[in-house]
């Protein structure tokens, strides 16, 4: 199971773990700003930086009826739905320039459409992959519209029940689209680590038969790793150059220094997963000289007889394998044999 993101670059299975920076509207409506986010994300150790391409004409209408109020339990608590869009877009000028921008630093850029203009303008932009966020897991007029494309779909899978995902998985192998990669999310922001649920990973690749990752809203990066040992072949977390310059996501997003620790983390933890093995390394190779083994601890003279009292298992391992102290007990010496020596066969009768 295994998707070409990009020329030379792969998520799925034998793949370094991918590692997406998502920079979502922390740009503040300055591009020099997002260009600093795309900078800051390659230092840190990025794979992809991720747009977002909507407007808030094209995500949702200008209404004051409160049906269109995001409720208390939130951390947009109160707001209006088009006036969050109208602060949070990535204006669409700016993302062919912003991709030039990754590219050239070698990132993958990419984005999320949120309806049938932003693919038709991605498409333009020759995006490698399209995005699907959570709450339009449920479109599937737009999912089918991307996969049509016949390009990557990375999916994530916040809020949805198992019936959704199948629904949203099966509209695109209907249209032979079969570069898939599906996300475990929370929609929740930040996400508590006791919401993850991680063991699903596992079970969406045994269902799907696709490389799956975690798009990550919690805070700090200890899930993101227990994601990685669970097999998650693609991370993806918000990023800011600083969460003091606020912002609808800056409160869940990660700071440079924190993201380059996550991803040198997930790296530690990619080589201690290394493969099925039961060969020692060479370092251990060369301790086995450390082992225990079978030594005389007494002097023994020609004819004596090895008892537990002259014959033990010590360190280090120059002697017989301790399994062979049953066979060597009630024996007699073949020779002289001075307290110290590690025991031969040929020392035996």
């Amino acid at each position: 199971m295994k998707v070409k993101i990009a020329d030379g670059k792969y998520i799925g299975e034998g793949e370094p773990c991918f590692i997406v920076a998502e920079m979502s509207a922390n740009h503040n409506q300055d591009y020099d700003k997002a260009v600093e986010i795309i900078k800051a994300a390659s230092a840190a150790g990025a794979d992809a930086i991720k747009l977002q391409t909507y407007t808030p004409d094209t995500i949702t209408i200008d209404s004051q009826d409160s049906v269109f109020r995001i409720s208390e339990n939130s951390t947009w608590a109160g707001k209006n739905l088009y006036k969050l869009y109208e602060e949070a877009y990535t204006p669409w000028d700016w993302q062919p320039k912003l991709k030039e921008v990754a590219e050239n630093l070698g990132l993958v850029c990419f984005s999320s459409p949120f309806d049938f203009t932003a693919v038709d303008f991605l498409e333009q932009m020759n995006v490698p992959a399209y995005k699907i966020a959570s709450f339009e897991l449920v479109d599937l007029p737009l999912i089918k519209y991307a996969a049509q494309k016949q390009k990557p779909i990375i999916m994530s899978t916040g809020m949805a029940n198992i019936q959704e995902i199948e629904e949203a998985v099966q509209s695109i192998k209907e249209i032979g689209n079969e570069q898939l990669i599906l996300l475990k999310c929370v929609s929740d922001y930040p996400a508590l680590p006791e919401e993850m649920n991680l063991r699903t990973i596992q079970d969406l690749k045994d269902r799907f038969h696709c490389p799956v990752g975690l798009s990550d809203h919690s805070l700090g990066h200890e899930v993101a790793l227990a994601a990685v040992v669970l097999g998650a072949a693609i991370i993806e977390k918000h990023f800011t150059v600083s969460r003091a310059d606020g912002g609808p996501d800056s409160s869940f997003s990660m700071e440079p220094d924190e993201f380059a620790e996550m991803v040198n983390a997930i790296r530690s933890v990619e080589k201690a997963l290394g493969q099925v093995s039961y060969e020692p390394t060479e370092k251990e190779l060369v301790n086995k000289q450390f082992r225990r083994s079978l030594f005389a601890v007494k002097d023994l003279k020609e004819g004596d007889m090895f008892t537990t009292e002259n014959i033990k298992s010590i360190r280090p391992a120059a002697g017989l394998m301790p399994k062979y102290l049953d066979d060597v007990l009630g024996q007699k010496a073949a020779c002289d044999i001075k307290a110290g020596s590690p025991l031969k066969w040929n020392y035996i009768k």
